[in-house]
């Protein structure tokens, strides 16, 4: 994996990626956020050794490299799942590009099914902690610690500050926004009525099929990490209703203007 990593950086560095102040990894219906960025490169996910090209409707599959700002950022449009039948260290590898591209701080974006009675289709919600229930760990098998060490601290594995700074800015702007907790379950199903009730008996508010792998393997290279879901649907007793990924894709859209504000403001503040 290190060589991987290694050789895909350098690629992207002679393409002129240098120095990033942020990476950012856009999700279902959020890849538009791009808009945001005044773009300098743009390279599809298939010239780019090692990167695998995703599947999924929704994920356009480049690797964008602009300013917001006066910031530089890094932007996935598309990312990989673990459903699509990469391996972990597949589905992580872009995040440790970037790490030794020069990103520091991360931004995980994901559309999400909302448990948590108070949401409803279309909100925002800041993501304040996580609970992994993906059936294999990123950070599985032997350490290597050029990577980080063998056993990761989480204890915040989202900022607090990040956090604190994403709600200023949208008080500032007058966008709602809710705080939560994120699971992740491997998918590619959406979650039964049980599965759903699971999910909040556990403690979260929202329920994904991505980003949790990606935050450890940020965590693991001592990254900075700020995550934000799009609730795309309901998994709320006696609001389940069937859900296609269309639905999600155009319940994405609804908040993708507002989510466009909030981290085009936060990248700059």
């Amino acid at each position: 994996m290190w060589n991987k990593v290694q050789e895909t950086v350098k690629f992207l560095q002679k393409k002129g990626i240098t120095a990033p102040d942020y990476g950012i990894i856009l999700g279902t219906g959020l890849g538009n956020l791009v808009e945001k960025i005044d773009i300098e490169i743009t390279i599809p996910y298939e010239e780019i050794p090692n990167f695998q090209v995703s599947t999924v409707s929704g994920h356009s599959g480049e690797l964008i490299f602009g300013t917001i700002g006066t910031k530089k950022v890094i932007a996935m449009r598309g990312r990989f799942h673990y459903y699509e039948g990469w391996s972990m260290e597949q589905t992580i590898l872009p995040v440790r590009v970037m790490k030794f591209l020069g990103v520091e701080n991360l931004i995980v974006s994901n559309a999400s099914g909302g448990v948590n009675p108070n949401f409803q289709v279309g909100d925002i919600m800041l993501i304040t902690d996580h609970i992994n229930f993906m059936p294999e760990h990123p950070l599985n098998g032997p350490n290597d610690e050029r990577f980080g060490p063998r056993f990761v601290d989480m204890h915040e594995p989202y900022s607090l500050e990040m956090i604190a700074k994403m709600e200023q800015i949208a008080l500032k702007f007058n966008i709602p926004v809710h705080k939560g907790i994120y699971l992740a379950l491997q998918g590619p199903t959406f979650e039964t009525p049980a599965e759903y009730k699971m999910v909040k008996i556990l403690g979260a508010d929202a329920v994904g099929m991505s980003t949790v792998p990606e935050v450890i393997a940020a965590k693991h290279l001592g990254m900075t990490c700020f995550g934000i879901s799009v609730i795309t649907d309901l998994g709320i007793e006696g609001k389940v209703e069937a859900v296609s990924h269309e639905e999600v894709q155009k319940a994405a859209k609804i908040a993708e203007k507002s989510i466009g504000k909030l981290v085009e403001e936060f990248v700059k503040f």
